[in-house]
Parts: C-alpha cells; structure tokens; sequence
C-alpha cells in the first residue's frame, strides 16, 4: 500500500451538518475501496489566498491515508464532480 497526503478546501457556507456528512462520504470512498485511513485532521474556516468561485474563505481538510493506486484515482474523479469541493490536492508520500 501506498502513503498518500490529501488536502481539499469546502465551501464555509455549509453548515455543520452537511460539512460532517461530506467529510463522511469522503472518507467513506477511501475506506470503501481498501485504503485505510491514518489521520483526518479539520483545519477550520481559513482566508483563501485568492478568491476561488466567489469565496474568499474556506474549510480546510487535512487527511493521510493508505491505499492502492486506485483509491486517489476514485477521489480524484468524485472530488471533480462535487460542487461543495473548491480545490483539492493529493500527493504520493514517500515511506522513508
């Protein structure tokens, strides 16, 4: 298994229960193709350094991970798709 670093930005409009429920389907998706979640760290409501959609902040996610190749694949692909989601980024970690 792969070590992979994930971050992604929501809208700060949502409200808490929505934003629970879409970190949930999240990590969902990551768990529901074999990848084991490390952390999941919640970073708050911060300034964006530029204005994204019209927002100038935004809910930031912090989650580490394990998994096959094809786990940030599917999250690359529903991430695209999700309208609440206003960038995200995955990196590969390297295991030293």
């Amino acid at each position: 298994m792969r070590v992979y670093e994930m971050m992604y930005v929501i809208k700060p409009d949502l409200d808490e229960e929505n934003l629970t429920a879409l970190t949930d389907k999240i990590n969902g998706i990551i768990t529901g193709n074999g990848g084991e979640i490390v952390t999941s760290d919640k970073w708050g409501k911060r300034r964006l350094a530029y204005e994204i959609k019209d927002y100038r902040e935004g809910v930031y996610m912090l989650v580490n991970f394990k998994g096959e190749p094809s786990v940030p694949q599917e999250l690359d692909r529903i991430l695209k798709i999700t309208d609440d989601i206003l960038r995200f980024m995955i990196l590969n970690k390297e295991e030293k």
